[in-house]
């Protein structure tokens, strides 16, 4: 098998796409698993615990 431009191209034409979707279906169950719900809760409160306060 030569790898050549045209090979490359035709490869990456054909299995690019299957590869995104793998990758944003993999995201997505990392985002919905249940098991990383707190963690996501914690990073949503910790941005105002320390900055939500009158500026003296």
């Amino acid at each position: 098998m030569i790898l050549d431009h045209d090979t490359i191209v035709a490869f990456t034409k054909s299995w690019g796409l299957f590869y995104l979707i793998a990758m944003a279906v993999g995201v997505l169950i990392y985002v919905f698993w249940p098991a990383n719900l707190g963690r996501f809760h914690q990073a949503k409160k910790s941005i105002l615990d320390e900055d939500d306060k009158p500026w003296k």
